[in-house]
């Protein structure tokens, strides 16, 4: 099969990623890059020495594929522009701005017979990969996603921006509708939330504590879960999976103990893995890792929790009423 032509829309700090990324691909040939910046363009034009174009329009004809890497507010018109003109698309986290352009987006690929693949890269992650031999029921999942402040990721919220990673994640461990939900937060450095706290009660009964904040000190991104007879932790950034449970001998009277396995995983690289993916599902005509639907879900809660918290914003800064 000849290489799959590719284009990146969208070649600031993410999509030059993704266009180094397909350049090492066998599977693949990138054939321009596109930015409506043009001092951006031309410089990932030069990088790699293929063409640019600032309008993703020009595109149609040339390519098979495309990664779209730009901000979240132009995600839904260049993927739009892109399944109708029959390219499969990789469209990076969060898929759209609201659910009904995900549905919108999701209903054109279906009727153009294209792949629709969303960049939760997470997914990809050793660790998460090497849970699936492990997971059976959870109970209580706690997750923690920690990170400097960097203006870059700040035309959302950190909701969206991180939160969302984790809300996919434990969605796709929990497999069960959402009952309820509480959640907090606080905008900090930003205007926007810049922290923010999530209670999430599924159909199921499973329970996940999610906390998101971009104005830490450290970097963390940790998920605790909590099952029957075992308890695991996975650390995603430091590609760890330690997972607990009983023992035959006794802690301590009518307490069993507990035996660790504990795994440490080799760097790798969960970008590359993840174009990969995407390029394997439109060469074998099987369904996307990371599908159009999981995209919507994950944007649904996040929009969820992030309106959630901003009445409470809201409320609690209410004017008192005069007497």
């Amino acid at each position: 099969m000849n290489p799959i032509k590719c284009a990146v829309i969208g070649v600031g700090y993410l999509g030059r990623f993704h266009a180094q990324k397909i350049q090492v691909l066998k599977q693949a040939k990138l054939v321009a890059v596109c930015d409506r910046n043009t001092a951006i363009c031309e410089a990932a034009s030069n990088e790699f020495e293929v063409p640019g174009y600032c309008d993703h329009r020009d595109l149609f004809g040339l390519v098979d594929a495309v990664c779209i890497a730009a901000t979240t507010n132009a995600h839904f018109a260049i993927a739009k522009d892109c399944l109708e003109a029959g390219i499969h698309v990789l469209i990076e986290k969060p898929i759209t701005e609201t659910v009904q352009q995900a549905e919108a987006l999701i209903a054109l690929a279906k009727k153009h017979q294209v792949k629709l693949q969303v960049g939760h890269m997470e997914r990809f992650n050793a660790a998460r990969l090497a849970l699936d031999d492990f997971l059976e029921k959870p109970l209580f999942i706690e997750s923690n996603r920690l990170a400097p402040f960097n203006p870059r990721g700040t035309d959302v919220n950190v909701v969206l921006d991180l939160m969302i990673h984790d809300i996919d994640l434990i969605q796709t461990m929990v497999r069960s509708p959402i009952k309820s939900l509480d959640a907090h937060g606080a905008p900090v450095l930003s205007p926007s939330i810049d922290i923010a706290n999530a209670r999430i009660t599924f159909e199921n009964n499973c329970i996940a504590n999610v906390t998101a904040s971009r104005v830490s000190f450290k970097t963390e991104r940790k998920t605790r879960i909590f099952q029957r007879n075992s308890y695991i932790s996975i650390d995603y950034h430091n590609k760890q999976l330690a997972v607990f449970t009983k023992g035959e001998g006794e802690m301590f009277p009518g307490i069993p103990d507990v035996t660790r396995h504990q795994s440490v995983f080799d760097k790798g690289d969960a970008l590359l893995e993840e174009i990969k993916a995407f390029l394997n599902c439109i060469m074998n005509n099987t369904t996307p890792l990371v599908t159009g639907e999981e995209g919507r879900e994950a944007l649904s809660t996040a929009a969820r929790i992030s309106d959630m918290i901003q009445h409470n914003l809201t409320t609690n800064h209410a004017e008192p009423a005069e007497a």
